[in-house]
């Protein structure tokens, strides 16, 4: 089981904060949570329901991780092992392939590749940096269970303002070289993930054209 206490910072006052498992007792709060990150128009039959999170903590209880603030809990982030072949990237993956609709009954224990299904962080504590440490947090997974990489799908928010202009790829690269800023991508390169490529028709997202921008972060000890 996970478990590690840290200060977050809401500005410049430290803010007692856990990293830890989360189990069947979280479930109700867990659902609350993502009805509150992810309100109307988004479909409420998209967030998490007990099914899909009894998997979660049944199948890979390490890639089941939430975050307290003050005892309150406040995000979760959810990965499952894969197999991923460095050399022929299956670029054309869809979310729901992936993960099976949420439900990861296609994680594979022998898998090389840990992958993010889902990060999530209440609203109200998203000043905190708990994303980050989320995404950090599945870092140590990777080491902890010799994995070559964390990988994961971002959204390109900001992308819908550029495609008339530009190809889903260039707009990535023009992310990554610092020519402009997009809410999620800047997001996980500050969290030190790397991009592989872009998929297409991912996850229905309008304002990324549904596309998303694959990327890793490499074990540094294999």
């Amino acid at each position: 089981m996970y478990n590690k206490s840290f200060y977050a910072f809401d500005g410049k006052i430290p803010v007692p904060a856990v990293l830890r498992s989360y189990t069947e007792a979280d479930f109700a709060e867990l659902i609350t949570i993502q009805s509150e990150a992810f309100p109307p128009p988004y479909p409420a039959e998209l967030w998490w329901n007990r099914e899909q999170l009894l998997n979660h903590v049944t199948l890979f209880p390490e890639g089941a991780l939430c975050v307290e603030v003050n005892g309150e809990l406040a995000g979760s982030v959810t990965g499952l092992k894969i197999h991923f072949d460095a050399e022929v990237p299956a670029l054309h993956h869809t979310w729901s392939e992936v993960t099976a609709d949420g439900y990861i009954t296609t994680h594979q224990p022998g898998g090389n590749t840990l992958y993010i299904a889902d990060l999530c962080v209440r609203p109200k504590h998203r000043k905190l940096g708990l994303g980050k440490e989320l995404v950090q947090s599945l870092y140590h997974v990777v080491v902890e269970q010799r994995l070559e990489r964390l990988l994961g799908a971002g959204r390109m928010p900001g992308y819908h303002l550029q495609a008339s202009r530009m190809s889903a790829e260039e707009y990535l690269e023009g992310v990554t070289a610092g020519k402009w800023s997009d809410p999620v991508l800047t997001f996980l390169l500050r969290c030190g993930r790397s991009p592989v490529g872009v998929v297409a028709d991912y996850l229905k997202d309008e304002e990324s054209g549904n596309y998303a921008a694959l990327m890793e972060w490499r074990n540094p000890f294999l």
